[in-house]
């Protein structure tokens, strides 16, 4: 494959961070959403300075994957108090693993999730966790290809519209 690089976001690329993000989840989520409802989760989610607190808590961490000198797209992980579920506060939570389309294909999902498994081990979390939409087929049959199993859901807000994630999770031995 050509020059893969997996680097940690640094705050001087928080603009960048937001773009990609931006970018990737209207790719992946648009087509199956209420454009206003997108306009209105991507205006609080992906706000600079929510971004920038997200960024900066010592329980998270952001990763860029690159092909070449193009950002290709990103991985956030959190662990403790930055995990979305309590109950999970020894596990490491995989919060978003998005690749930009014109990247899929090139098996970046599974560089990702291999860096968040590395890290997970890093930090000894007994296992990994994250929500799916229960509708993005693609993910799912990802994640279980990948030995995650589904253990709950919960409610996810787009905008608002109340919509349902699979939690999953991968014990890590």
């Amino acid at each position: 494959m050509e020059n893969v690089q997996i680097q940690p976001v640094s705050i001087t690329e928080l603009a960048l961070l937001r773009e990609i993000g931006i970018a990737t989840f209207t790719e992946t989520f648009g087509p199956h959403n209420a454009k206003a409802q997108m306009d209105r989760y991507v205006a609080t989610s992906f706000a600079l300075d929510k971004m920038k607190a997200e960024l900066e808590n010592p329980e998270s961490l952001f990763f860029f994957i690159k092909i070449g000198t193009s950002v290709a797209g990103y991985l956030k992980l959190n662990w403790g108090a930055a995990q979305t579920e309590a109950e999970t506060s020894q596990a490491l939570e995989i919060e978003r693993i998005y690749v930009l389309a014109d990247f899929h294909g090139k098996k970046l999902g599974q560089l990702l999730l291999e860096k968040a498994r590395e890290v997970a081990l890093e930090k000894k979390a007994p296992y990994i966790w994250l929500g799916v939409w229960e509708k993005n087929q693609r993910a799912l049959r990802f994640y279980e290809k990948n030995g995650f199993e589904p253990f709950d859901k919960h409610t996810f807000i787009l905008g608002d519209d109340v919509q349902t994630d699979i939690m999953m999770k991968q014990i890590l031995s």
